[in-house]
C-alpha cells in the first residue's frame, strides 16, 4: 500500500526542529510522495531547500496563496513567474480566492487567480485551487478560463454534492483532508455518492489535523487516518482507497511511483 500527500506545507517553521522525523513518520505510514504548495515569495527558498534534501519524497509547486495577495501582488507574481524559467515545478499553486478573513483585495485575488490559470495552461501542469468562502466565484472564473490543458484539484474540498459535480465536470479532482474525519463536516454524502476516482488525499500540514489528533500539529503521516475514514464511509478496504487515490494523484501530477 502506498499513499500520496498532495498538499503539505512541511517547509514551514512548525517542522524546523524535527523534519527528518516527520519524513520518516510519513514513510512508516506508507506516504511515499509529498507535494508542497507555495505560499508567498518568501516561502520559495525553504520549500526548494526541503525538496533538495528529500528529492524522492518532496515535490514543489509555485504560486501565490490568495491570502498573500495585496497591493504589491503584481510584483510578487512577476518574481514567481520568473522562477519557472529555470526550475521544474509539479504544479501551480496554491492559488484561488479566500473571503474568509478579509475581502479587501478580492478583485486582486481574482486577477491573480486568472494569471495562475494562464501559467498552468502555458506550462501544461495542474493547478491547485484554494476556494474558501468563494466557491461560486472560483467556479465562474474556471469555466471562463477552461481549456484542454487546464486540470487540477480543489484543495481542502468541503462543499456540496452539486459543487463537487460541477468541479468534476470541469475535469478537476477533489482534495480530501482531515476535515472528513470531523463529526459535522458534511463530507460523508459527497464521499458516498461519488466514484473514488474523483478524490485525491491531502493533509494541509501543519493545519486541519484529523481526528483523533485534532488540535495538534498535523503531519503527512496522518494521511493514513484520512484514507481509513474514506474507507469506512465507502465500506471498502483502505488498500483500495490508497491504490485508487494514489494512482489518480500520480497521473494528475505526473509522478513516478
Amino acid at each position: 500500500m502506498i499513499l500520496i500527500d498532495t498538499h503539505a506545507h512541511l517547509y514551514l517553521p512548525h517542522f524546523a526542529d524535527d523534519i527528518d522525523q516527520v519524513i520518516c513518520n510519513a514513510a512508516d505510514s506508507k506516504v511515499v510522495k509529498i507535494l508542497l504548495p507555495n505560499i508567498d515569495t518568501d516561502s520559495v527558498s525553504p520549500m526548494l531547500d526541503l525538496c533538495r534534501k528529500f528529492p524522492l519524497q518532496c515535490h514543489p509547486m509555485i504560486g501565490l496563496h490568495p491570502s498573500s495577495v495585496g497591493k504589491d501582488y503584481r510584483d510578487k507574481l512577476a518574481l514567481l513567474e520568473s522562477m519557472t524559467e529555470n526550475k521544474y515545478f509539479t504544479a501551480i499553486g496554491e492559488t484561488g480566492m479566500d473571503a474568509y478573513w478579509d475581502t479587501t483585495f478580492l478583485q486582486e485575488q481574482k486577477d491573480s487567480f486568472i494569471m495562475h490559470l494562464e501559467w498552468a495552461k502555458k506550462m501544461d501542469i495542474p493547478v491547485v485551487i484554494h476556494s474558501r468562502e468563494t466557491m461560486d466565484i472560483v467556479l465562474e472564473v474556471l469555466k471562463a478560463q477552461k481549456g484542454d490543458r487546464l486540470r487540477g484539484v480543489f484543495h481542502a474540498f468541503s462543499g456540496t454534492i452539486e459543487q463537487a459535480v460541477n468541479i468534476i465536470s470541469l475535469g478537476f479532482k477533489l482534495g480530501i483532508g482531515g476535515v472528513v474525519t470531523y463529526k459535522n463536516s458534511g463530507l460523508s454524502p459527497v464521499i458516498e455518492s461519488l466514484d473514488l476516482e474523483n478524490f485525491i488525499l491531502e493533509t494541509d500540514s501543519p493545519y486541519l489535523t484529523p481526528v483523533p489528533h485534532r488540535g495538534k500539529r498535523n503531519e503527512s503521516a496522518n494521511l493514513l487516518l484520512i484514507a481509513q475514514k474514506i474507507a469506512e464511509i465507502k465500506e471498502i478496504p483502505v488498500e483500495e482507497v490508497a491504490g485508487t487515490t494514489s494512482s489518480t494523484a500520480a497521473r494528475l501530477f505526473n509522478l513516478d511511483l
